[in-house]
């Protein structure tokens, strides 16, 4: 579960990517010089780096906790399962 605050802070940063990302599609339709459009294309996926991380370490702090407190053992391996493919995938 995503509080009001984090959810806020996400949707303000997806919003910010959004723009970003159409700026770079008209940067590619007016021919703009390659190495402009990588330098935005770099920030798009820094700031998705960000927004995945923020989301994984909130299922940390809630889902996770929540199946340690109160799941049973298939519960919580099946969160840890979770996790660590997460892991594997950012960045990649």
């Amino acid at each position: 579960m995503i509080d009001m605050d984090l959810k806020t802070r996400l949707q303000s940063r997806l919003r910010r990517v959004e723009g970003q990302v159409s700026g770079v599609a008209r940067m590619v339709e007016q021919d703009r010089y390659c190495m402009d459009v990588l330098a935005q294309t770099r920030a798009i996926i820094s700031a998705m780096r960000k927004v995945e991380q923020e989301i994984l370490k909130n299922h940390m702090q809630t889902c996770v906790i929540e199946a340690f407190e109160h799941g049973d053992t298939a519960e919580r391996e099946r969160k840890i399962a979770e996790v660590i493919r997460s892991i594997d995938t950012l960045g990649g």
